[in-house]
């Protein structure tokens, strides 16, 4: 794998681990609300929402994680189509901007591994 690719595969998970932050821990707290564009009211209603959210972008980076240190490519492959997918429901169904954090580096650490 090219240096190129394994650096963009970590980019994801260390996103995927940020985002489990954020959704989990910090979505009533002033960066989670700014991040989200929340109202503290609209947080504390769908708090219970965003940490199982969290908790699945967690399982994310830990496929990727786990698929790295295993020399699992296919592993890899998977969690970050898996990130693709869920970066396009969330432009679809939430925010366009969505695509572009959580799907754009995903797609572009696959087509990175797969000219490796």
């Amino acid at each position: 794998m090219s240096l190129i690719a394994l650096l963009l595969t970590v980019l994801v998970a260390v996103l995927h681990l940020y985002f489990l932050v954020l959704e989990m821990f910090l979505w009533t707290r002033p960066l989670g609300l700014k991040t989200f564009r929340n109202s503290p009211e609209k947080a504390e209603t769908t708090r219970v929402l965003a940490a199982n959210q969290g908790l699945y972008n967690g399982f994310l980076a830990a496929g990727i994680v786990a698929g790295l240190v295993l020399a699992q490519p296919v592993l890899v492959t998977f969690s970050l189509v898996c990130v693709v997918v869920a970066g396009c429901y969330g432009a679809y169904s939430v925010s366009r901007r969505i695509f572009m954090i959580q799907a754009v580096p995903a797609i572009l650490a696959l087509v990175f591994r797969a000219l490796a």
